[in-house]
Order: structure tokens, then sequence, then C-alpha cells
């Protein structure tokens, strides 16, 4: 039994009792882990408003016999109050912590993963276009997990780009296929483009620029590509969709 600090980011919340909540947190140096925070309901409580999804915190947690930790103090670090407060950013902000909460192991470090996270949030909050934050926090991660697609030879029969024409995309059969070999999803020109542009270390002009015409390709062959990992379907993007 024992009081750790750590820093993490709330990833949900879910009603315990009558006045308590249990709290998930991605930490940077404990993983995933649940706690409760006792009284938070109250309307008295000082912890109430600081433990809301999307809110990276200072914590201070006791961890017992039990699988749940117990909240001791919680300091906010970053509210990410634009990202709440904006109906078109509130959508993706959640859908990045469905994921993480999916990929994270219960109290298994993953500094790289908290990391991304709180980037991903961040530049979520700076204001520039949104579209592919998301989708490219997903292509992101799949690489983390060592599920990065094959995106310069077709994934069946091993030919590289040139050779034959990738013109699919199946992260089942490995990434993208040639014309012989096509399963999953048609896959333009522009999209792989945009694909290897953010998987190879371009993604900071990516985002900083206007969406190019295969945004929106991208952001279905990243959602499709992270759902057949998880093999879920991810909410916070599928309701938005209407999907």
């Amino acid at each position: 039994m024992s009081l750790y600090r750590d820093r993490g980011v709330v990833l949900r919340t879910y009603r315990l009792g009558e006045a308590d909540r249990i709290v998930v947190f991605l930490t940077e140096r404990h993983g995933k882990v649940r706690a409760v925070a006792k009284g938070v309901r109250k309307t008295t409580s000082k912890f109430g408003a600081r433990l809301e999804p999307l809110t990276q915190v200072d914590l201070l947690l006791w961890q017992g016999r039990s699988e749940l930790e117990i909240v001791n103090q919680v300091e906010v670090i970053n509210a990410f109050r634009s990202v709440r407060e904006d109906l078109s950013r509130l959508p993706r902000g959640m859908a990045l912590l469905e994921v993480a909460d999916q990929i994270a192991q219960e109290r298994h470090p993953d500094p790289r993963l908290y990391a991304m996270v709180v980037g991903a949030l961040g530049a979520l909050a700076d204001g520039s276009d949104t579209t592919l934050l998301a989708p490219s926090f997903f292509l992101k991660t799949l690489v983390h997990e060592g599920a990065g697609p094959v995106l310069d030879e077709c994934a069946t029969c091993g030919e590289p780009d040139g050779a034959v024409e990738l013109v699919a995309f199946d992260l089942v059969a490995g990434g993208t296929l040639c014309r012989a070999h096509r399963s999953g999803r048609p896959l333009s020109p522009g999209a792989l483009d945009l694909v290897r542009r953010i998987l190879g270390g371009d993604l900071a002009a990516v985002l900083a620029e206007p969406a190019p015409p295969a945004a929106d390709e991208v952001a279905e062959l990243a959602t499709e590509a992270m759902e057949a990992h998880l093999d879920r379907r991810i909410r916070s993007v599928r309701s938005t969709a209407g999907l």
C-alpha cells in the first residue's frame, strides 16, 4: 500500500454509489489506472470539475489492496477548454480518448501513448483544421502498436509501387494492394500520398495546411483501419458521422 504521484489524462468516468465516481486515467508512468474519486458528485466537492474527460491532470493516488486506486489530490495541468466547448472539436477529442482507452493496458506503462494523446489534444486545441487530426492519431497509433500498414508495395505479392499500381487498402491484408490482389477499400493516389506524409515525418505540415481533397478518404481509411485493429467500432466517430 502506497501513495504515488503521476500525470494523466481523464479518459472517462462513471458513477459509483450515491456520491462517488470511478475515473479512468491514462497516466504517463503507470498506464491505464482506475481510481475512485470519493464524494466527487457532491456540490461541495473540490475535485468535480477537475476530473472531466479530456482534462490533463497532476495526480496523487493511493494504491491499496483493491483493484481501484483512490484519488487523494488532483490539479489541472490543461483543461483543453477550446476542445470541450467546440462542438466540432469535442467529438474528435472523444475519439482520441476512446481509442486510447482501448489501446492502453491496465497498469502497464506506455509513456509514448500518453505523449501522443497529450500532443494530439494540444494540436486539436490550437485552432488549426481538425479534419485529419484524429485520423492521423489513429494511423500513428497503429504504427506504435506494431500494426502499421505497408505503403510502398503490395502487401500480398510484395511487388513495389511503380512495378505495380497500388489501388486498394486493407489493414487485414497488411496495407496497400495492387490491382491483381485488391481487397478492402479503393485507394486514390492522393490518399496514398497523404498517408505516406502522415507516417513519414510530415505530420506537422499536413495539419498546418488546409485539408486537401483526399482528407475525407484518409479519415475513413484510418477509422476503418483502427476499427479492424481493435475489432470494434469507434462510437465517437460513427455517432458523429451518422454511421
